[in-house]
């Protein structure tokens, strides 16, 4: 059971493909908002069970009913990723009925310790992916995550239909994807260095830029981002969000923030660029199998906070222009060593 954010809910797939190809009779069922269905899509013996959280789910009362309709499915284990209040209720109808439990131990104590001012612990936390493969270990099912098992049978590149292809062409040499937003202005790449970094990649013709998000706001900037360039194109808003997945997994690279859609870019295996501002990767949210030295932090020795936030939801004072210290050359050159 994972409910939510996007973020959280795409880092349970690749643990879940490594679970089923190391487990292949096990059956496994998915709760999580109908939103995320195609997240899972294609991911064998794994069935979908869409929480709805407005009606038939809503309130004490639903959870009850949520309880018995995935009961219904024979559950033997109930492996809890979320660790809310939701979840727990849960997690407890099942433990009381006999059936083993195991929950997501989030680190909350270390993550403290990380992000405080004051008397700060500097080092790397467990990742999520780490966090989770110890859920199914408490269940019994240990879950290699070694760099010799990430052959993790990733998703085939999706083939596009005639509305993508309508939207990017058929020329397209190398495909590179950027999402410059996130939940929080803390973690957001400033927009003048971001039109920096658009501007010199859009320089190689053999690049097709493609800019994500959504949003009216946001792709009425995304749009001001593309205009002047032919090679760089604003998909938000333009095609569903089963579409986007089918796109992004035919990326070569896609540049993100510290948010969802580096997650997705994640899952589906391809290779992800992230920009971290208020956060930082120690914190256990590094994309899933992505080279620590491809996510450019801002510089600790002029923001000797940093990272002030696990999720980006604090603003220190003084520290509104941490993400200036990573320089556009520095960005368009991880990217560029990508392809």
């Amino acid at each position: 059971m994972r409910l939510s954010a996007m973020g959280d809910v795409a880092m349970t797939v690749p643990i879940l493909r490594a679970f089923v190809k190391q487990y292949p009779t096990v059956k496994l069922t998915v709760i999580s908002r109908p939103f995320f269905k195609p997240f899972f899509d294609g991911i064998p013996n794994l069935e979908f069970f869409a929480f709805d959280e407005k009606e038939r789910h809503k309130g004490f009362t639903g959870l009850l009913r949520l309880f018995n309709d995935v009961k219904k499915l024979k559950i033997d284990a109930f492996a809890d990723l979320h660790n809310v209040l939701r979840s727990k209720v849960v997690s407890l109808l099942f433990a009381l009925s006999g059936k083993k439990r195991a929950t997501v131990d989030k680190g909350r104590e270390g993550k403290k310790e990380l992000t405080r001012a004051e008397n700060k612990i500097f080092k790397q936390l467990p990742t999520m992916f780490e966090r989770h493969a110890k859920v199914f270990e408490e269940l019994g099912f240990p879950v290699d995550l070694s760099s010799r098992n990430v052959g993790i049978e990733f998703p085939k590149k999706a083939v596009f239909g005639a509305e993508i292809t309508d939207l990017v062409g058929e020329n397209y040499q190398k495909l590179i994807g950027i999402a410059p937003f996130a939940q929080y202005d803390s973690k957001v790449y400033p927009l003048d260095l971001m039109k920096e970094v658009i501007t010199k990649l859009a320089e190689n013709k053999d690049y097709t830029i493609l800019l994500f998000g959504g949003g009216k706001k946001e792709i009425e900037i995304l749009n001001s981002l593309s205009e002047p360039f032919k090679n760089v194109i604003n998909v938000a808003g333009k095609i569903k969000f089963q579409q986007e997945l089918k796109l992004i997994s035919n990326l070569d690279v896609m540049l993100s923030m510290d948010s969802g859609n580096a997650h997705i870019a994640a899952m589906l295996g391809v290779k992800v660029i992230t920009l971290w501002g208020a956060t930082h990767p120690y914190a256990g949210f590094l994309p899933f199998n992505q080279s620590l030295e491809n996510a450019l932090t801002s510089d600790r020795n002029q923001y000797p906070k940093l990272p002030t936030s696990v999720y980006g939801n604090k603003v220190v004072e003084g520290y509104e222009d941490a993400m200036r210290t990573i320089s556009p050359d520095e960005v368009v050159s991880k990217i560029k060593n990508q392809l």
